[in-house]
């Protein structure tokens, strides 16, 4: 088949604000032996893209850059070692390329018509999910299942606190929670982002903008005691700052306080003792692995966790995207289908 030479994609040439972003033609990506050409179909977006845009995250970035590190499509084309992967099947790549690092962030991203990838890195998509519902997975809900499942080992019963719960991670991170027959406490400080958590299972909401979640948990379930009983057995915190503190005192004796990241500062006071005298756990999630993408692709499948989608776009809603991302406006994930006409409901 004659393979496409140019494409479309949002891109930025310099960093700064979303007006550094436009719609432009460029070349499809060169296709090594082991690699796979991708149409992509959809591609979400995440946290770390107003970082990356903006510059802040002091990452290397090429220029232009496109921006996006999660997509699933159809494969086009494969490279002349390539056995596994045919043309037309239906792929959703692990984001993190050896060699050259995230896609989205060191490597260029995914806001376009098609993209290269190693076949290594493909993971193939269930006849019943969706290329929107696979495009959420990767960075976002699979830091999430790593936190939750593979590294924290939720289970049937604790009652765990989510902090932060309105974005991707969060959202995923209590839906997690609840197929695993946990109670969960959400706290965020947006009214409709409260009511967003309950409608997709949250028991217990906490507004952070006008209570302190420490004394919320402790009117639910009274203060932990060193003989057991009172606080959370869980809490996820990927905030930092001074709710770190606060965090382990809601915990009851042998619980476990899950972090993947420090949105408001990795350098908190600290306060050991709640660490010894209630036989604390601090464990820690960084990133995910192709087993935990694979893994939310059967929940996906199996109808057990259904990815929040607050809304689709084409790639001239990128910069649209990623000023919502950057204002907090975002319940769950924002998707692009490449291929949609601007306008188009």
């Amino acid at each position: 088949m004659v393979l496409p030479e140019k494409m479309q994609a949002a891109m930025f040439a310099q960093h700064g604000s979303t007006e550094e972003i436009y719609l432009g033609e460029t070349e499809v990506p060169d296709m090594g032996a082991e690699d796979v050409l991708i149409k992509v179909q959809a591609a979400s977006l995440n946290g770390f893209d107003p970082m990356m845009l903006s510059g802040s995250t002091g990452l290397k970035t090429p220029m232009p850059m496109i921006p996006l590190g999660d997509c699933a499509g159809e494969v086009v084309a494969v490279g002349t070692a390539v056995t596994r992967w045919q043309p037309g099947q239906r792929v959703c790549p692990h984001p993190f390329v050896a060699g050259e690092g995230m896609t989205g962030e060191t490597r260029r991203g995914v806001a376009a018509q098609y993209a290269v990838f190693p076949a290594r890195n493909l993971l193939p998509i269930p006849d019943s999910v969706s290329f929107r519902q696979a495009a959420c997975l990767p960075i976002a809900y699979g830091t999430a299942h790593r936190m939750m499942l593979t590294r924290g080992k939720i289970k049937s019963g604790e009652r765990v606190l989510i902090l932060g719960a309105g974005g991707g991670v969060g959202v995923c991170a209590l839906e997690l929670a609840k197929a695993a027959g946990c109670a969960v406490i959400a706290t965020a400080s947006a009214p409709w982002k409260l009511d967003k958590l309950q409608s997709i299972g949250a028991d217990h909401v906490i507004n952070t903008g006008t209570d302190d979640f420490e004394d919320g948990i402790r009117r639910l379930y009274g203060k932990p005691r060193m003989t057991g009983g009172g606080g959370v057995d869980v809490v996820v915190n990927y905030i930092g700052g001074d709710t770190w503190v606060k965090s382990l005192r809601c915990l009851t004796p042998n619980g476990r306080l899950l972090t993947c990241g420090a949105t408001a500062g990795y350098n908190p006071v600290e306060d050991i003792r709640y660490l010894w005298t209630y036989e604390l756990n601090v464990i820690g999630a960084n990133g995910f692995t192709p087993a935990d993408i694979e893994a939310l692709l059967q929940m996906v499948d199996r109808g057990t966790l259904v990815p929040h989608i607050q809304q689709v776009g084409s790639l001239a809603d990128v910069g649209l995207f990623i000023n919502k991302l950057a204002d907090r406006d975002v319940f769950g994930k924002l998707v692009i289908e490449p291929w949609r006409t601007p306008g188009q409901d």
